[in-house]
């Protein structure tokens, strides 16, 4: 029996946008309002706005919650403050990545924000491993999220919150009032740019997107669908689970070192991931293409006669005008500067390694 296509609480504001809606992870999501490029575009130089409801949300509390999280993800989560955001990702025993995720520490829980289509199974896995006197609880279905990307997005948002906004650090966040609803307010996003992201009540997200629209749309701000926000984060390098990471691959070839804090002591897949990097034959690296031609995921990558990497995500870059993609190259081939070909149609096309990310003009610091 053919699974149901779930929706989120903003389903019918995107039906009544237009939107063209695809299954996505279970859900039926806006994979575009008015095209990709304007889209794109309006998250770079104004606001845009993402319903990205269909992510998961999973509570930990407890005693030992601390040191629970410590152990089955691998970036070190003693050094989180209260109303502070960590980047953070889940390995196997083997060191193939299981999910990578965020966690918010507030006073007495965290909150664990997963990717859409793992819910489940990430669920299992903590539970498989869980401490004692530590409670793990899917808030899934409970909690609704909207992000606020783009330059503009700080000015849109604080004339309807009633918390002040202005000075919140980058990957922090505060619990607080948005158009009179009880929210966390987290400055986080996946697209390079300054922004917030919305956590709320399913009940309440249609309001505050409402009213959102009402004082952002003449600065410029609009909906914003899956395939521009693939795009943004293609530009910022920015892994997506299932393309560029997965169980096959290991966070220091991803370039998740930064996140993999093997000195902090024991967790899952610590000694493979040390291992890995040791004998590591490959990394992703950022590629923009030559010739005139856009890669795609799967499309092989030689030098000379030599097969040596494949692309995991590719496009066309709306804010580059180029084709560009991340890929896994054979070391030593890795360097920013190496020629390659990349093989699309049976036709070899001239391409280029580069230094990430590609797009670096992100306000997200601003």
């Amino acid at each position: 029996m053919k699974d149901e296509i779930k929706r989120t609480a903003l389903f019918s504001k995107h039906e009544a946008l237009g939107a063209k809606l695809v299954p996505f992870a279970g859900f039926a999501m806006p994979l575009q309002y008015e095209g990709i490029i304007k889209e794109h575009i309006a998250v770079r130089s104004t606001a845009g706005v993402f319903d990205v409801s269909h992510m998961g949300e999973f509570i930990v509390k407890g005693k030992n919650a601390e040191n629970f999280l410590n152990y089955v993800t691998i970036n070190n989560v003693n050094t989180i403050e209260i109303g502070q955001a960590q980047y953070s990702a889940m390995c196997y025993e083997d060191g193939g990545i299981i999910d990578d995720l965020l966690i918010y520490r507030y006073s007495d829980y965290y909150m664990l924000v997963v990717n859409a289509a793992n819910v489940e199974k990430d669920f299992d896995w903590l539970n498989e491993h869980l401490f004692d006197e530590v409670t793990l609880e899917n808030r899934s279905n409970e909690i609704s999220l909207i992000a606020l990307q783009g330059p503009k997005s700080r000015e849109i948002l604080s004339k309807i919150s009633e918390s002040d906004i202005n000075d919140l650090p980058f990957y922090h966040f505060i619990e607080g009032r948005v158009a009179d609803c009880e929210v966390t307010i987290a400055r986080t996003g996946y697209t390079g740019e300054l922004g917030f992201e919305i956590y709320g009540k399913n009940e309440d997200i249609p309001k505050i997107w409402d009213a959102l629209f009402n004082i952002g749309k003449p600065l410029g701000l609009v909906p914003i669908g899956l395939a521009a926000r693939d795009t943004l984060r293609l530009e910022m390098k920015f892994c997506l689970y299932g393309n560029d990471i997965d169980k096959t691959t290991h966070p220091y070839e991803a370039g998740l070192g930064w996140i993999t804090k093997v000195e902090k002591g024991d967790f899952i897949g610590r000694e493979a991931i040390i291992k890995h990097k040791e004998n590591m034959m490959r990394r992703l690296v950022c590629i923009e293409m030559l010739d005139k031609a856009i890669p795609r995921q799967g499309y092989e990558i030689f030098i000379d006669e030599e097969k040596t990497g494949y692309f995991t995500s590719g496009g066309q870059s709306p804010s580059l005008q180029k084709g560009i993609g991340l890929a896994y190259v054979n070391r030593p081939h890795t360097k920013s500067g190496t020629k390659i070909e990349v093989e699309i149609r049976g036709k070899r096309k001239r391409a280029v390694i580069v230094k990430p990310p590609f797009y670096k003009d992100g306000s997200s610091l601003s």
